[in-house]
């Protein structure tokens, strides 16, 4: 028997057998019951409906983590209509682009984030404006709670949703030109969720606390995992490092995700305050990007006494392909297996390549690009076949190309070691920015780390690290290089250093590196290590 694949069924299986369970917190404490959870959704696609929107069309949300994320989500599916989540850090000019380019017809946004709309309201298409809050809100907006009160709480009549249509459009980052589109169907975040299930070991008695901004990949496809599983989501708007270990504790969560830079924040703050945390239960949390620093996955597991599981993927894939979650390597290995991306997740084919499209020897040590084919990886860039033609042909036709540069060892275990227009091209030697990084983090004194390559007229380019001090230590710039000359050749040290009060980071905790190298490439014809 095949049925089709639906984001619906997640919040379907929850009602059925958990309708009593507490499925969301909200960031202000308020608790609802999966039934009730699914009430305020029928009521919302009644509204939505009501305003016009049909199967096919866009409804874009921005906001923080909150309840009404989770609402908005399930009610624009079970319409067949497509959501696309946008980031709530850009610019009004970059939502210009964004909603002109999916042609929203519909936007509900929050009371902290909807004055960045009023600029541009003539020049989108969206002709349906929804706030929540909407009395905090300068111009007219319709109040979110207000739409949802009169509405019935019955089940709104569900089109023939195919599980190849639409779902969602995620928008990458745009840090090469305008941000892209990632059109992921029904069937690509349902077999995503499933996936995501059984390497984060999702169970129905979890409380998942939302650090990661619910926008990015639908949180990481968490938005369906916890909720098809019956687990309990706690909202938080945005990360803050004492409102997380509150809720940890108050919560007892189980489960949470952050970047490397979230759990650095998190032991700086528990350095300062010595605060307990943990509930009555065991926390395990995921983190992705680059490798955490090896003394961050000591104090994390060593002193908060949380496990970490090392997982690895882009918006393009859902995002996780890989993971280090893998306790019979673990066994053998020990923590060095889990600065390492991991190996590639159930059902997905993850290669290393070389130029030609040839596998890497699986010998931990020689660099390809990372390819990948699955069922998760997404269907299409939105408006832009070329761009779509090239991710999925570059190297190797059929799968979906990264930009990530990696290497692969015998046990199909994948290591990073940098984007391709991260690579630093040094009198001809390839530098890793990551494993410089990743040394840089073991220094005591180092909250945060940033390598970058810097015009050179003998080299071409060097590297230059740009450092965040920890807490009330002030490390010296001579302290840093010495620290390093200690444990790289010669030739991967930083030739200049930089102390900074802070870098600029996505809202997943992500440094975004091409500002920093803005600085000091505009003079520049071009980089050395551009395609």
């Amino acid at each position: 028997m095949k049925t089709a694949m639906r984001t619906t069924d997640f919040l379907d299986r929850a009602v059925d057998l958990y309708d009593d369970v507490t499925g969301v917190v909200a960031h202000d404490g308020t608790e609802y019951t999966y039934a009730e959870v699914n009430e305020r959704v029928n009521q919302l696609a009644h509204a939505l409906e009501e305003g016009g929107v049909g199967q096919g069309d866009r409804v874009a949300l921005l906001a923080p983590n909150t309840h009404y994320f989770i609402e908005t989500l399930y009610a624009t599916n079970k319409l067949g209509a497509v959501f696309v989540p946008l980031n709530y850090r850009l610019t009004s000019g970059e939502y210009e682009y964004i909603l002109g380019d999916c042609a929203a017809n519909t936007l509900i946004a929050d009371y902290e984030y909807a004055e960045k709309i009023e600029p541009i309201r003539d020049s989108i298409p969206a002709e349906t404006f929804v706030g929540y809050r909407a009395d905090e809100i300068e111009g007219e907006w319709t109040d979110y709670e207000a739409l949802l009160e009169d509405q019935p709480t019955d089940e709104p009549d569900r089109p023939d949703i195919g599980e190849d249509d639409d779902a969602s459009i995620n928008y990458t980052s745009g840090t090469t030109g305008d941000p892209k589109g990632v059109v992921r169907t029904h069937r690509t975040e349902h077999w995503h969720a499933l996936v995501l299930n059984q390497h984060m070991e999702i169970r129905d008695d979890d409380t998942y606390l939302w650090t990661l901004p619910m926008f990015h990949c639908n949180g990481w496809g968490h938005t369906y995992a916890i909720t098809g599983t019956g687990g309990t989501h706690v909202c938080q708007r945005t990360f803050d490092a004492e409102g997380v270990l509150d809720r940890v504790r108050e919560y007892d969560v189980t489960f949470m995700c952050g970047a490397p830079t979230v759990l650095n924040s998190l032991i700086q703050y528990h350095e300062e305050n010595d605060v307990k945390t943990a509930g009555d239960r065991d926390v395990r949390i995921a983190t992705a990007g680059s490798a955490p620093a090896t003394a961050t996955i000591e104090t994390v597991e060593d002193e908060f006494d949380w496990r970490i599981i090392h997982i690895y993927g882009l918006t393009e894939t859902a995002p996780i392909i890989t993971t280090s979650n893998s306790p019979r390597r673990l066994a053998q290995r020990g923590r060095e297996l889990k600065v390492k991306q991991g190996a590639e997740t159930l059902c997905t084919d993850v290669r290393v390549v070389d130029e030609d499209g040839e596998d890497v020897p699986r010998d931990g040590d020689t660099i390809g690009e990372i390819v990948v084919r699955g069922n998760q990886v997404m269907d299409r860039y939105l408006n832009k076949p070329d761009a779509t033609e090239r991710a999925f042909s570059e190297r190797l036709e059929g799968y979906f190309h990264t930009g990530d540069l990696a290497t692969i060892d015998g046990d199909g275990m994948v290591a990073i070691q940098d984007r391709k227009k991260d690579i630093i091209i040094s009198g001809g030697e390839n530098i890793s920015s990551i494993e410089l990084e990743d040394v840089l983090y073991d220094h005591p004194d180092v909250q945060k780390a940033a390598v970058i390559p810097v015009p050179s007229e003998q080299w071409g380019e060097t590297p230059k690290a740009l450092i965040v001090p920890g807490g009330d230590a002030d490390p010296t710039v001579d302290e840093i290089v010495e620290f390093v000359t200690d444990r790289l050749a010669g030739y991967k040290k930083p030739t200049s250093v930089e102390i900074v009060e802070d870098l600029p980071e996505t809202a997943t905790g992500k440094v975004q590196k091409y500002e920093l190298r803005e600085e000091y490439w505009d003079d520049a014809e071009r980089r050395v290590g551009q395609q």
